[in-house]
């Protein structure tokens, strides 16, 4: 047992001790050490000691003492770094004149741009949706509002934060007054010196400051506009007018619009096309001159003649399947490309094989035709040039693309061939040279959409598939090493922002380079029409639609859907008004998607629909 210690202490404490709990002892098997009661007597005692030995507290002593324990423990807070700015004085007048100046009219607005629009399908995310029937009304709807608004409130100028040739006296008079003054896009040089100042109005009851100059442009008049010898007669003065609006927006909006061209939305014309391969490297619909469609289905040819709709049957390949068909520009010859790389030339007139051609061993995606030279392109990367009427099997060979080259089209007014590949590169060869003269790396997926402007000599359209979804004009008559536009842009912004420490330059566009337009889907083939500067582009994922553009503007002129998978083939009638769609999901669809030059019945005298097999 753990013996106790003796401590004197007095009775009464010695009384409440044996008042409290007994000493309490741990059995054998427990391992807690037993309670040590002489520790908490010797705490008891020093308490009862302090207690007695203690003095009062000051009341005052002990607040200070807690004030002062919280200002250590408190952190204190910072001083603004900046003064308050002191309020802009206030001018108290007749009438309230607003202040522009801070605001930015060219992103609020869009007034410096001639189709700032909602409705405007480029430069945002926002598109116009495809599926609706009247947007050509809604975007010409909201460019005319655009229209109205920009001249109702600047006319044809636009207003500025603050003059660029002011001195800087003129600049804190400014500033002084609580005003900014706004200049006319013109120079302000011509102007006199008075008309800067700010003018006292004529036997006005309040005063009030205003430039002399409206945001118009124009002189702020300083008393009511009366003739010489008399009122104001004019009736159509503002003045007088009833209307809000100005009489030059009435006569913008009472001239006559020009409408736009309707174009149906559903095919006149659909065909099944069992077979038809959903491949976006290989062309197997094509459109002769003397109107059969021709159409590679598996191992098969067929031809559709668009005059009687009669279906023929022109060969069947044994062993192998059809990759590619192109029609040569004048006559009755097609030719055929293989999987197994053969090149075959048939008489459609006759419906016999005139020649096999070999050389390539990869399939034969791409044909084209320049008069009596028939280029293929493979997926052995290699471009041949054949002469036809050669015995031989090629005439040269062209070598640049990495791999498989999926587009070809001869340009026969400049004797330049365009053509592109799975590895993202465009190039342009001038008539049978070995090196070509042009090559263009900026789109970011497969070219197989290519097209020669019949408009403008030496016009290059061209398309990138999915990672890329934009189409790109390129201008093949300039040097590759001039100056352009586009360029000087871009190398004024890398230098701005090597000037400020941004992010690094993007590299500078090629000089050749028009235009590039984003248009979200996958670009599978382009065609410029005959009739009219338009282009047809031909869509895959993600909303497989066929697009009828303006060109230069890009604006859509109508967009068609119906396929419900990607929009591989394209073909046009040679009359340039029909154009013919063929999808994975096995049918043909024809359009009138442009203007006739001549009226001709053949088409629209045929079945709704029918079979091409």
């Amino acid at each position: 047992m753990v013996e106790a210690i003796d401590i004197p202490v007095s009775s009464t404490e010695r009384a409440e001790h044996h008042v409290q709990t007994p000493t309490l002892i741990s059995p054998p098997e427990s391992k807690t050490p037993p309670t040590a009661t002489h520790k908490r007597n010797q705490a008891a005692l020093a308490f009862n000691d302090s207690d007695r030995n203690s003095e009062p507290v000051d009341p005052s002593a002990l607040q200070r003492a807690l004030e002062s324990f919280e200002q250590a423990g408190r952190v204190r807070e910072r001083t603004p770094t900046a003064s308050p700015s002191r309020k802009r004085q206030r001018i108290y007048g007749d009438r309230f004149i607003p202040n522009r100046s801070g605001q930015d009219l060219q992103a609020s607005f869009s007034l410096l741009h001639e189709d700032g629009s909602p409705a405007t399908p480029s430069r945002s995310a926002r598109r116009t949706p495809h599926n609706e029937l009247h947007f050509q009304k809604t975007e010409e709807a909201n460019r005319t509002y655009s229209a109205v608004l920009r001249h109702e409130m600047f006319e044809s100028t636009v207003p500025q934060a603050m003059p660029q040739n002011l001195s800087p006296t003129e600049t804190g008079n400014l500033r002084a007054s609580g005003r900014s003054h706004t200049p006319p896009a013109r120079s302000n040089s011509a102007l006199p010196a008075s008309a800067l100042t700010p003018s006292t109005p004529h036997k006005n009851l309040f005063s009030y400051q205003s430039p002399r100059h409206s945001y118009s442009g124009q002189p702020t008049p300083s008393r009511t506009p009366q003739s010489r010898h008399g009122i104001n007669l004019n009736a159509r003065s503002e003045i007088y007018s009833l209307s809000p609006v100005k009489y030059s927006s009435q006569r913008m909006l009472l001239s006559p619009q020009k409408t736009p061209r309707a174009v149906a939305k559903v095919p006149y014309k659909v065909l099944d096309a069992p077979d038809l391969a959903d491949d976006f490297y290989l062309n197997l619909v094509d459109w002769g001159s003397q109107h059969t469609l021709g159409v590679g289905l598996g191992s098969c040819v067929y031809m559709w003649n668009a005059t009687s709709g009669r279906v023929t049957k022109l060969c069947e390949l044994s062993d192998d399947t059809v990759t590619s068909v192109n029609w040569i520009q004048r006559g009755s010859h097609i030719a055929i490309g293989t999987n197994r790389g053969y090149v075959q030339i048939w008489d459609a007139q006759s419906q016999r094989r005139l020649r096999t051609m070999t050389g390539h061993t990869g399939r034969v995606g791409a044909l084209a035709w320049n008069e009596h030279i028939l280029t293929s392109g493979s997926r052995d990367r290699i471009i041949y040039h054949r002469d036809v009427r050669q015995p031989e099997q090629w005439l040269r060979k062209a070598q640049g693309h990495k791999q498989e080259v999926c587009g070809l089209k001869w340009n026969t007014e400049t004797g330049q061939l365009a053509s592109g590949g799975n590895d993202n590169k465009l190039m342009v060869w001038e008539n049978l040279n070995a090196e070509p003269t042009f090559k263009w790396g900026e789109h970011q997926a497969a070219v197989k959409a290519i097209a020669w402007s019949p408009h403008q000599r030496g016009l290059l359209a061209s398309g990138g598939g999915t990672a890329d979804r934009t189409i790109k004009f390129w201008n093949t008559l300039i040097s590759p090493n001039g100056p352009s536009a586009s360029s000087i842009a871009a190398a004024a912004a890398a230098a701005s922002a090597a000037g400020t420490g941004g992010e690094p330059p993007a590299p500078t566009p090629p000089a050749n380079l028009l235009n590039s337009l984003d248009t979200g889907s996958q670009v599978c083939n382009l065609a410029w029409s005959r009739n009219s500067n338009e282009i047809v582009s031909t869509h895959g994922y993600s909303q497989n639609q066929i697009i009828v553009w303006k060109y230069p503007s890009m604006q859509q002129v109508v967009s068609l859907t119906g396929h419900t998978y990607r929009v591989l083939y394209l073909a046009m009638s040679p009359d340039g008004s029909t154009i013919v769609t063929g999808a994975g999901d096995e049918t043909l669809r024809f359009w009138n998607a442009f203007k006739k030059k001549e009226r001709t019945g053949g088409l629209l005298s045929m079945d709704s629909h029918s079979v091409i097999r």
